[in-house]
């Protein structure tokens, strides 16, 4: 059957949306029901693969299940906006109001219950659509400048060839920056993203953790290559 149009007034073409689900009958419903309104469909069957899938081709839309094999589906979305804000759609069998809050505010746009129905869900993917219209899914999951190489999907960077192991925190300092390449990201951004919303005031705990990133990175800050401070305001990533 030929795809028809998206109903969302504002496309040019055919939105993708990337549906991360462990269970096939669902992703094998959602792919007849999205595909039946003229979307394009990707699938993926556990966390890291929807990573990676969304890496390599992109999506205008994710939606993703909570309850997946290798990763909980709030790991997926955490590691997901370390570097995209691709609208996000969960899905969960889960429905009391602190599971809801707790994805909302972990950057998922909206939260469905399960079993849900079609016509619901696909209000929910127009809607979110629309408001997203040039949704931000380009960041580049990948920065190489031929010295240093970060996969911000893998969460893998390595120094001229070798493996670079980092903390939790300095990996997430350093996803933010990535992402946010050449734009400057204040430090109560960075603290509240790093250490949460209680330590905007903490600089000392940014100046500590960035002085041991730029070591790890070969990086100065004097002559900076890749962590530029702008004084009093923030940091910078310059790649």
């Amino acid at each position: 059957m030929t795809p028809t149009t998206p109903i969302d007034a504002h496309a040019t073409t055919p939105a993708r949306v990337l549906v991360i689900d462990d269970e096939a009958q669902i992703r094998r419903f959602l792919d007849i029901s999205l595909r039946a309104q003229g979307y394009i469909v990707l699938q993926a069957a556990d966390g890291q693969s929807g990573l990676e899938a969304l890496a390599t081709h992109g999506a205008d839309l994710v939606i993703l299940d909570i309850g997946l094999p290798d990763l909980d589906g709030h790991e997926v979305l955490a590691q997901l906006r370390q570097w995209s804000q691709v609208p996000v759609l969960m899905l969960s069998v889960r429905s009391a109001e602190y599971e809801k809050v707790a994805a909302l505010d972990a950057g998922a746009n909206d939260y469905v219950t399960k079993p849900f129905g079609t016509q619901e869900l696909m209000a929910r993917v127009r809607g979110l659509l629309r408001q997203h219209v040039v949704a931000d899914a380009s960041a580049p999951p990948v920065f190489d400048d031929g010295h240093l190489h970060i996969d911000l999907v893998r969460r893998e960077v390595h120094l001229d060839g070798s493996a670079v192991v980092l903390t939790r925190k300095e990996f997430a300092l350093l996803s933010l920056l990535v992402a946010n390449a050449g734009r400057v990201i204040t430090q109560p951004q960075l603290l509240r993203e790093v250490w949460g919303p209680t330590h905007t005031e903490d600089t000392h705990y940014l100046r500590v953790l960035v002085g041991k990133l730029r070591v790890k990175l070969g990086d100065s800050a004097l002559h900076p290559k890749y962590l530029a401070t702008e004084p009093g305001v923030g940091l910078r990533f310059l790649g």
